[in-house]
């Protein structure tokens, strides 16, 4: 059975040796002092090795089931989502207005992290809640997030996003579901949506659907789409439950993985649905929900990778195969642990260095997200705005290759069930497919994000990077040489795929978007060097400061370097990639496919 240990030293690193929470200058950052984060990550840490990662193999092996109309989740589920719940783990950074603790939401990430790692599939139920929570927060009157949100914050009632339908998932400009207007101000919802997650399920009592759909008359395509707040059951003036609205699960989907979240076909017929924010805004109001659950789906990504990469770890010291060619380590045994072979380590310094440098960058992202929230900084906003697609994007593909390579490390007993391996690899899938396909995402990337504001954000981060160089030149030749040089080339390769997009893609949009999902690997690469370089330097400021946990950080070190000299690399394999132009890749006719 596979393990997980929860990564809270390194969590509180790059909390506080990396990106300074305590001083930084955030309203609520204050509170986060070493001792605060530890205490949190250490209880939710007991949570996720003690509770759910034991679950995640049953989820996995029974899946859920639909019964009359209800979906019954795997055994267990329930106890656990109960603990969850009472823990107040579901209300960590949501307001206190509702019954939330009111936190950054950079510590509902670290949270979420580890959540995510024990049992993916587990946490989805409570993560899609906060999703609707935070649409009903930013765009719900004041009547309906006094009858809703308080307890959607305790995950008393769930929440989900009705997107996609039969016929269309990215262009939701073809959705059908019809908004029916009735005399009385509330909406006859009639459609059906698919691969709805969390849709129906037995853990809480009731569940509160957030689902787009048009009003007769609206505009077409995406001009014309609403957003409706759609319970399963209605609501009483008085906040009981009322009549169970006109909605079901018509069906589970059957999946590669995560098998223990309900996967639904949601039919409504008539449902009463009420206007969430403006009429035809609704994407721009789903949106809101989108844009954390995109980063949330990042996490998951590396989140499968860490998980995936303990075990293998674990496994390799074990495992006894063949000597070491430089001479035997384990002399009293039959044989030495694979993990005195070069390609082993080359396989297992791979997932480390990964997994290490997405969680930094994913922590980075959620701190943006606290500083537009919280201290209404625009530029902090615009980034993470840029950088959201590229968390998901290329973090779940790396991932996704992670799980893999953890899988390859165990040989023969990874592709068997008893060693949990493959089910990091088929739950881990699904993170390059759901919340907008990783093509779409480059997509998004290339056309929408980075000319936004004639590409202020873009700037801002070669800026940055530019200013984190040379503040720390010439101060170490080691760190010059191995770091900043290496970080330096790698963004001056990706100012030159942008600057070939401006170039060449103005009178030919293939050109960039051909070469759009290259650029969000480049980006993604110089972003993780860039965070190795920020790790690499706390890191030797501790060990100049005499700091006594010297193997922690010359072992970050000593991973970082790793990931400079051959991970980052690639980036010029991307920027070549990039400026074959669109030719290559559309010269076959359709027909010669």
């Amino acid at each position: 059975m596979p393990s997980y240990s929860p990564p809270i030293k390194d969590m509180q690193f790059v909390l506080h040796d990396v990106l300074g929470v305590s001083e930084a200058d955030v309203p609520g950052y204050e509170e986060m002092d070493r001792e605060f984060t530890g205490a949190v990550l250490d209880e939710a840490g007991k949570i996720a090795a003690e509770i759910l990662a034991p679950l995640n193999p049953v989820g996995d092996a029974s899946g859920c089931t639909l019964e009359n109309g209800t979906v019954h989740t795997p055994e267990g589920f329930s106890d656990a989502f109960d603990k969850v719940r009472d823990g107040g783990w579901t209300a960590l950074d949501c307001d206190p207005e509702f019954g939330g603790q009111g936190l950054p939401y950079l510590m509902s990430t670290a949270v979420g992290e580890m959540f995510s790692a024990a049992n993916m599939a587990f946490n989805m139920y409570q993560g899609l809640t906060h999703g609707a929570y935070n649409a009903i927060h930013a765009h719900g009157t004041d009547a309906q997030k006094k009858t809703y949100l308080p307890r959607m914050v305790t995950c008393e009632w769930g929440g989900t996003m009705n997107l996609t339908e039969p016929h269309c998932g990215t262009d939701l400009g073809l959705i059908r579901t019809k908004a029916e207007p009735r005399e009385d101000g509330t909406f006859a919802i009639t459609g059906q949506k698919i691969w709805i997650s969390s849709g129906e399920h037995d853990m809480v009592e009731n569940i509160i659907h957030l689902v787009l759909a048009r009003i007769p008359g609206s505009p077409d395509g995406v001009k014309g789409i609403s957003l409706f707040l759609v319970p399963k059951f209605l609501v009483n003036d008085d906040g009981s439950l009322g009549d169970r609205n006109d909605l079901g699960c018509g069906g589970l989907e059957e999946k590669m993985g995560i098998h223990g979240n309900a996967t639904c076909v949601m039919n409504y017929d008539g449902a009463t649905g009420y206007l969430l924010g403006e009429e035809n805004a609704g994407l721009s109001a789903m949106f809101t929900m989108m844009n954390e659950a995109r980063l949330g789906v990042g996490l998951q990504g590396y989140a499968q990778g860490e998980v995936a990469y303990q075990n293998a770890r674990d496994f390799a010291l074990d495992r006894l195969q063949g000597r070491d060619v430089t001479g035997e380590k384990n002399p009293d045994g039959p044989a030495d642990p694979i993990i005195v072979h070069p390609d082993v380590r080359r396989n297992l310094m791979d997932q480390k260095a990964f997994v290490e440098g997405a969680r930094a960058f994913t922590f980075w992202g959620a701190s943006l997200i606290d500083r537009g929230h919280r201290a209404g900084d625009e530029d902090a906003e615009r980034m993470i705005s840029l950088l959201t697609p590229v968390i998901k994007g290329f973090l779940t593909d790396k991932g996704f290759e992670t799980a893999v390579l953890a899988q390859q490390t165990l040989g023969g007993s990874g592709f068997t069930r008893e060693w949990g391996l493959e089910q990091f690899v088929r739950d881990a899938r699904i993170t390059m497919i759901y919340e907008g396909t990783n093509g779409i995402q480059s997509l998004d990337l290339v056309g929408r994000k980075l000319p936004q504001k004639g590409g202020k954000a873009i700037m801002a981060f070669f800026d940055m990077v530019k200013e984190f160089i040379k503040d720390r030149s010439g101060q170490d030749e080691d760190f010059d040489t191995q770091f900043l040089d290496p970080l330096k080339t790698a963004s001056k390769d990706l100012q030159a795929a942008a600057t070939y997009f401006m170039q060449n893609g103005m009178k030919e949009p293939n050109n960039a978007l051909a070469g759009s999902y290259d650029f969000m690997h480049l980006f993604g690469h110089v972003c993780l060097g860039y965070m190795w370089a920020r790790m690499a330097h706390a890191s030797r400021a501790a060990l100049d400061a005499g700091h006594e946990d010297t193997g922690f950080h010359e072992t970050k070190i000593a991973t970082g370097r790793y990931y400079m000299a051959r991970q980052l690399p690639m980036t010029a394999t991307h920027l070549a990639r990039i400026q074959t132009g669109a030719e290559p890749v559309m010269a076959l006719d359709a027909e010669r496919f």
